[in-house]
């Protein structure tokens, strides 16, 4: 439950900073972001197995190949929709994708649980949908009217691939998780980190190269709000895969949840308004999380 409360909190601060990071122009944030993430990943797969001292096989890195791929490429989609929508859009609707992966491993693997948890389910998955509903519609009422049917269409169609992307593949990709880490016990934490961690330093040398082609720049310096999403973003990745190593059905949900600590960033040091139907989304998902809590103990 510790772990999976750290990993609530690192992610929603990540996600703010991976907006601030986004918000300006350009058409290689989302790239540029990656970078920093995997970059920042290598190093701390690097430290971590030789201060543990872990024999890690490179084996092990394509073992884990689907379940890696599955969460950079919804990662991804998801730094490139921040360009587009609020934080408070995004991150709500992204992050369904924990009630779908306690879903499917309800299904696939036939568990049952208390009554109470299925409420908390419930709950989450009414809050969180409620959130992306308040946003959009609020966004639309705000939002000027546009003569163009094709632009209008446009900006729907941004609205919504991009998160709803995300939500499926890092419900698949969190799904996996649970089998390798959980339920099957294909790989060790440890391993199952490093591996993670090197696919995305991977990733993030290929992309380097390919931004170096298109002559887009890429300083540390310039890229601050990036690296500071990345540092959170590992430190939560570590609590992560030790959180998912437990009871996933139950640990699954609770991370999926931190969009509710995005939102409130938002609104904190973005500067965007709450309303009383906000609040009232955000506290099922609080209620939820609680019940859940309360039945790991």
């Amino acid at each position: 439950m510790l772990f999976a409360l750290m990993t609530f909190l690192c992610w929603g601060t990540a996600d703010l900073f991976y907006k601030i990071g986004n918000k300006k122009s350009g058409d290689y944030n989302h790239l540029k972001t990656g970078i920093c993430v995997g970059l920042i990943m290598g190093i701390h797969a690097t430290i971590y197995m030789l201060v543990k001292r872990i024999d890690f096989n490179i084996i092990e890195i394509i073992r884990y190949l689907p379940v890696s791929l599955l969460y950079i490429i919804s990662m991804v989609i998801g730094y490139k929709g921040l360009k587009y929508l609020e934080l408070s859009i995004a991150s709500p609707i992204q992050n369904c994708s924990g009630v779908i992966t306690a879903i499917l491993l309800l299904l696939f693997f036939k568990e049952t649980l208390q009554i109470p948890a299925y409420i908390a389910f419930l709950l989450i998955l009414i809050g969180v949908i409620l959130l992306g509903v308040i946003e959009s519609k609020e966004e639309k009422d705000n939002r000027v009217t546009l003569k163009n049917s094709l632009t209008k269409k446009k900006i729907v169609l941004l609205t919504m691939i991009f998160p709803v992307a995300y939500c499926i593949l890092d419900g698949l990709g969190t799904f996996l998780d649970a089998i390798y880490l959980d339920k099957m016990k294909l790989i060790s934490e440890d391993n199952a980190l490093i591996a993670y961690e090197y696919t995305f330093l991977i990733y993030s040398i290929i992309t380097y190269i390919y931004l170096k082609k298109k002559r887009a720049k890429l300083t540390i310096k310039s890229e601050k709000p990036k690296v500071i999403a990345a540092i959170f973003e590992t430190i939560g990745q570590f609590f992560y895969v030790y959180a998912m190593s437990a009871n996933s059905v139950i640990t699954a949900p609770i991370v999926g949840s931190y969009c509710i600590l995005s939102l409130l960033w938002s609104r904190i040091f973005l500067k965007e308004k709450l309303s009383k139907k906000h609040y009232l989304a955000i506290s099922l998902v609080v209620i939820g999380i609680i019940i859940l809590g309360i039945l790991d103990i």
